[in-house]
């Protein structure tokens, strides 16, 4: 039976292509999303540029969105990197995301939920010091614990050798290849 899984992102879930310059992605044949569309799975892409961690006013047009794709059987949250890039601290990061992650829980009590610990950053064009990459790899262990609290599914994408372009964020095409091959089996293992 095919699974429809929701993935909820920012730009590297989009698929954005960081050497365009009006925000265009990478095609298809590229895309970590549009990888995992096989072995009888849908993949929803609702990754945008730019996307933040959804606060209280934002709930219920992100549930009424998330409404629209049902039935799902999973979704999968992988944000927090623009929220780091703003200069937001990793625990109000982390409290911002376990909200928002109760919500969906709330509203959709029949499907499960996989967060994704974003890859580290690097250094880059728009990753200019070591506490910005400090406090990503602080990311990647603070989500763990909020997925262990909620008792969803977690993986951490540092794991998967993810290479990143010349900005430091952003995945280069072997990247998206990476995070697709360290997704499948993470989604493998556990029956999706």
């Amino acid at each position: 039976m095919m699974k429809r899984v929701l993935c909820i992102g920012d730009s590297n879930t989009y698929g954005f292509d960081p050497r365009s310059y009006i925000g265009s992605r990478y095609p298809e044949t590229v895309r970590w999303t549009c990888l995992l569309q096989k072995d009888g799975r849908e993949i929803i892409n609702c990754g945008q540029n730019g996307l933040c961690i959804p606060r209280e006013y934002q709930y219920a047009i992100n549930c009424d969105a998330i409404r629209s794709y049902l039935p799902l059987d999973l979704i999968i949250v992988m944000l927090g990197s623009n929220d780091l890039l703003e200069e937001e601290p990793v625990d109000e990061i982390a409290l911002n995301l376990e909200r928002f992650l109760r919500v969906l829980q709330e509203s959709f009590p029949d499907t499960k939920i996989l967060l994704i610990s974003p890859p580290v950053m690097k250094r880059g064009s728009w990753v200019p010091s070591q506490e910005l990459i400090d406090a990503s790899r602080k990311l990647g262990k603070t989500y763990k614990a909020v997925a262990e609290h909620l008792g969803i599914f977690h993986a951490d994408a540092e794991e998967w050798k993810v290479e990143l372009t010349y900005d430091g964020v952003h995945f280069t095409e072997n990247g998206h290849a990476a995070f697709a091959k360290g997704l499948n089996e993470v989604l493998s293992s556990i029956g999706y």
